[in-house]
């Protein structure tokens, strides 16, 4: 049978982390403070997911929100970061930085690829600010990194899915390109078919629950959404087979 496709889900806490991972989410993008798309987790959060979760977790790497051009200092947190991630045994990391003019800033992006080590790394939606994502995915694919988390410059990933498909064409086996933004059970399947993706990402901010309840409904949703990716994976295989 067609493996289904891997379904990655960000999360700011680790009740979310712990409800992603029983949902059958196969990694978890650890962050806090999704409100600004996600800045580097706590120390402690990144220490009480792993000791809770046993799929796999990425934590990002951002200093703070805003853009994604930094200062020196900034800069060395970054690597801080990224060493401390690594000796809380964090399975990847996830981050990505633009020069002043907003083109990849390749030199110390490629840097951070170095000192991750034998982590793998995803450069983030920092990419959906390019002007040239052609040019931009050139630019990180020679950084280093494993992946690439993109809308396809679009605001949400369905809005680009045309150009996802385009810019997976383009990677071929170089790089994991990574569909994210605003994926939801209602448009999953539509992207998946137009991508053909091997991986998706996603938040289900919309499923987070109020401070007095639960995470069922999240839970719920990341199942939703795991289901979605193993019929996709079944019509994929009968469609190949009619071939």
């Amino acid at each position: 049978m067609t493996k289904r496709a891997l379904l990655e889900m960000s999360v700011e806490t680790l009740d979310a982390a712990i409800a992603a991972a029983r949902g059958g989410a196969d990694r978890i993008e650890l962050c806090e403070d999704l409100s600004v798309g996600g800045v580097t987790p706590r120390a402690e959060l990144m220490q009480e997911a792993r000791a809770k979760i046993r799929i796999p977790i990425f934590a990002m790497i951002r200093p703070r929100g805003g853009t994604f051009h930094y200062s020196a200092a900034e800069f060395a947190e970054m690597k801080a970061h990224i060493d401390f991630a690594k000796s809380t045994r964090m399975d990847g990391v996830v981050l990505g930085i633009l020069t002043p003019d907003g083109r990849v800033d390749v030199k110390r992006n490629a840097e951070l690829v170095d000192l991750a080590g034998t982590l793998p790394v995803t450069f983030h939606r920092a990419f959906d600010e390019l002007k040239d994502l052609q040019t931009g995915l050139e630019d990180v694919i020679s950084t280093g990194v494993t992946r690439l988390l993109t809308s396809g410059g679009a605001r949400t990933a369905e809005q680009g899915a045309g150009t996802l498909a385009g810019l997976l064409s383009q990677a071929g086996s170089r790089i994991t390109i990574l569909p994210g933004g605003g994926i939801r059970p209602g448009n999953l399947s539509q992207i998946a078919r137009v991508t053909r993706a091997s991986e998706f990402h996603s938040g289900l901010s919309n499923l987070l629950p109020g401070p007095r309840e639960t995470h069922a409904e999240f839970e719920e949703g990341v199942r939703a959404l795991v289901r979605l990716l193993e019929e996709e994976s079944r019509v994929l295989e009968s469609a190949t087979k009619t071939i």
